[in-house]
């Protein structure tokens, strides 16, 4: 029986417009006249005797223009129907935005809560039009005017009757504090908004507004008066996904260029306001300090050093044909960011630059590090994509150090070395001298040793900088290299600031807080106060809680009240729950074991063993593992690739020894206990697999928060040697099924002359999760040695997405099998 509520998915074409706007006189001239400029342009052209390119070229333009925006449109229809529709016909629909919970059973539903929103909505409305207008609009504008582009202003800002969507909520009820409540809400915005601007006297519109991001709700602390909690911290755990369509003038813009800046200024001012490690505070009850809701709570620090890239894309055009490229990186973690220098002419550049960022949430925040190919113009716009890594800090977090090597996605070829180091935060003075003597080792100038926390609450009694008229000031915080300015309060000599900031210290026994008070209109100076960061030293708990401070070069009773907080970083080393038997066992070194091609670090992830069952004998009961098991189980470790008990697509797992070990998880939020996996002994290094065409190691994991299936290609094991005058030279092929095209296509390096190649690449592909289940993996092991430069097929695997539970990395054998479909071969 058909569902009378079920949804519609919206076409691809648009619906035609109604009879009274096909029959308006503006429509009726508007037409008009866009026939007779067509007109007039051929005729121009052939008028002047131009060349017939001056024709060919812009139709093409508009053609790929149009292909882009009906791509693009359809993706918004999708959302924005998914967004007016109840839960129960999105599920029937199976739109690309389904709940989360359909997939994560730790994620509960939240159709109450949208309905709430649905309720509240227009309230919502009116504060979002103030917020849009007082801080986006002069911040967007400020970071427009750096494209040189003048004169930002909103217009019109009517943000519709569509209410944001809740897809989940996940509430964390172990390992927190007494005192605090967190959830994480899988927010999604799909609105009918009406946004109206004017740029530089051009009028242009935003309509088709869409928001998707994780956003993590702190309710702390807990009162034991009404409303019980004392305050809210919401905040977007990594840069939310932003989208819009140009309308109006801005139209002709609407391609990527322009409205990747627009995108890019918008994508800036939400994380400044509510990207971690910046913070949205709501104070619930006045019994709570706002200090306590303000007060920058860093978990640590991430060290991140950038080696190097190597063969990467060539993007620049040479007079021989492609040349070379011009490479620079932008490393991203929530809120922060770094850009490298460009290194000219080279597809192998080494920048050996350091950065450091400040984590709040070692759990849920990611390192992302995007290549560009470097081209002089207006900005980033103009330059090339060479491609991106990303990978999650809790697995840096895990295992203290991290040097790897990291496959670029969106990307035909191309690696980035990062070096990662995490420093958790101390109050004991005695590890400042190991933190001291740790940057000088490093001789690096931008080393910090230590974080500090500022609070400012408010300036009291500024003096006038006008006669009759009271300042507008607003501050100045400077440590070291890094200034943060304050928003400016009008018209008072008692401002009321409450913010907070946090800065990396390269020394505290010798660096200095300065703090600036100015006057916007005059630009005048109101009073400075200069610090000594090292007198923290001296206090308990290298802190200072809520205390006034005296202005310097001010009136006689000016004074700023602020808190401090100083916290010493600590050497990188595991993280206590790592696993101490793969700790115990794992071969003696100067320097923590390297873990290839995060975010699917092996560890974090169950390894299926797909031995056949006639590949090897069965040892009898109670009898110690031969010396080859022994060997291979070490082996394994030292791989880090233990295997464990699932059971492979293609084979029948084998009966042996078994223990239980505890394997450290890729991500192990609170709440969750390790789970005990069944460690098999049996040997994978000798066996060929069940065709004897050979094995490969593949670790699967898909993202809810990016919405992306990666894939690591690890190693291959004793791929047949027919011929010892002939080695093979093997490398892999990944499509993603079905619909197989050049853009689902993925490759590996060639490894020359070698029957156990190893790989270590990591590959992603972007899937929404309603189509993830319904989706395969091809992977193809060829040779390069073939016949007049073919390449030959060794062996091949199909991996069906939906035998896999998607919350946790899967790190599995494969026996590879004869290559089911020969003329698919591109």
């Amino acid at each position: 029986m058909a569902t009378e509520n079920k949804m519609v998915a919206p076409s691809k074409t648009a619906l035609p417009p109604s009879s009274n706007d096909s029959l308006s006189v503006f429509s009726t001239i508007y037409r008009f006249f866009k026939k007779v400029s067509i007109v007039g342009v051929v005729y121009l052209v052939g008028y002047m005797q131009w060349s017939v390119a001056w024709l060919i070229g812009p139709v093409i333009l508009s053609v790929l223009r149009d292909q882009w925006r009906k791509e693009s449109e359809y993706r918004r229809n999708l959302a924005k129907t998914a967004a007016l529709s109840s839960e129960k016909d999105v599920v029937l629909a199976r739109l690309d935005d389904l709940p989360a919970w359909v997939f994560f059973p730790d994620v509960e539903r939240a159709e109450w809560l949208n309905r709430i929103l649905l309720q509240v909505w227009p309230n919502v409305n009116s504060y979002a039009r103030n917020l849009l207008k007082d801080s986006i609009e002069p911040a967007v504008a400020e970071s427009l005017a750096n494209y040189k582009l003048n004169g930002f202003k909103f217009e019109r800002i009517i943000l519709g009757t569509i209410a944001p969507r809740v897809g989940g909520v996940k509430v964390y009820d172990k390992n927190l504090s007494r005192d605090e409540i967190i959830m994480d809400v899988d927010l999604f915005y799909a609105g009918d908004c009406d946004i109206s601007f004017v740029l530089q006297r051009i009028r242009g519109g935003i309509k088709d507004l869409q928001i998707h991001g994780m956003v993590r709700v702190v309710m702390k602390p807990l009162i034991t008066k009404m409303p019980l909690i004392g305050g809210l911290q919401i905040f977007f755990l990594n840069n939310p996904s932003i989208d819009f369509n140009l309308v109006g003038a801005a139209d002709v813009l609407d391609m990527p260029g322009f409205s990747d800046i627009l995108r890019r200024c918008i994508v800036e001012q939400v994380a400044k306001m509510m990207v971690l490690p910046n913070k949205l505070p709501i104070k619930l009850s006045d019994e709570i300090p706002t200090v306590d809701l303000r007060m920058p709570e860093p978990e640590g620090v991430l060290r991140i050093h950038l080696v190097q890239a190597q063969n990467l894309m060539k993007k620049d055009v040479s007079m021989l044909g492609k040349g070379k490229s011009d490479p620079y990186a932008i490393i991203t973690v929530g809120a922060q960011q770094w850009k490298t220098k460009h290194i000219d002419n080279n597809v192998n550049p080494r920048w050996d630059y350091w950065c450091e960022a400040i984590v709040s949430s070692r759990k849920s925040q990611r390192l992302r590090c995007d290549l560009w190919d470097w081209d002089p113009g207006m900005g980033i716009q103009n330059d090339d994509y060479l491609g991106r890594c990303s990978l999650d800090i809790s697995q840096v977090v895990r295992f203290g150090r991290l040097d790897t090597w990291q496959t670029l996605q969106q990307a035909k070829h191309g690696k980035v070395h990062l070096r990662l180091s995490w420093h958790s935060l101390s109050s004991d003075v005695a590890d400042l001298s190991h933190a001291l003597t740790e940057r000088l080792l490093i001789k690096t100038g931008d080393i910090s040793t230590a974080v500090l926390s500022v609070y400012i609450d408010s300036c009291k009694k500024l003096p006038n900088a006008r006669a009759q008229s009271k300042p507008d000031p607003y501050l100045q915080v400077t440590v070291g290299k890094k200034t943060e300015n304050t928003a400016v309060q009008m018209r008072t000599d008692d401002p009321v600031y409450e913010i907070g900031y946090s800065f990396l210290v390269q020394n505290p026994e010798i660096d200095l807080l300065e703090i600036k008070v100015l006057d916007q209109k005059t630009g005048s100076q109101l009073g400075q106060l200069t610090y000594g960061i090292s007198s923290l030293l001296k206090q308990r708990d290298l802190s200072m809680l809520v205390q006034p401070l005296m202005l310097q070069k001010s009136g006689p009773e000016s004074k700023i009240i602020m808190s401090l907080q100083l916290r010493i970083l600590k050497e990188a080393v595991r993280e206590e729950d790592c696993d101490e038997e793969s700790l115990a066992e794992a071969p003696l070194a100067p320097a923590p074991p390297t873990v290839p091609s995060a975010p699917l670090a092996p560890l974090a992830s169950d390894v299926t063993d797909g031995v056949a069952a006639k590949t090897a004998p069965e040892p009898a009961p109670n009898t110690p593992p031969s010396p080859e098991i022994e060997a291979t189980e070490l082996k394994n470790i030292d791989d880090h690739n233990p295997p464990q008990d699932n059971v492979s697509q293609k084979s029948i797992p084998l009966e042996t020894i078994e223990k239980e070990v505890d394997v450290p998880q890729e991500y192990e939020p609170p709440g969750r206990e390790s789970p005990k996996l069944v460690h098999r002994t049996s040997s994978i290094t000798t066996s060929a697999g069940e065709a004897g065409l050979g094995r490969i190691l593949l670790s699967l994991r898909y993202s809810m928060q990016n919405q992306s299936l990666y894939v690591v290609v690890h190693k291959i094991m004793n791929i047949p040697l027919k011929d010892p005058t002939n080695v093979p030279d093997p490398y892999v092929k990944l499509y993603l099924l079905p619909g197989r095209s050049k853009d689902s296509k993925r490759k590996t390096v060639v490894v020359k002359d070698n029957c156990m190649p190893e790989y270590d690449e990591q590959f992603e592909w972007v899937i929404p999760l309603a189509e993830l289940h319904s989706r395969q993996v091809e992977v193809t092991v060829a040779t390069h040695k073939g016949f007049l430069g073919g390449s030959p097929v060794i062996g091949q695997v199909i991996v069906h997405l939906n035998q896999y539970d998607f919350r946790e990395a899967r790190t599995i054998w494969f026996d590879l099998l004869p290559e089911s479909n020969p003329n698919s071969r591109d």
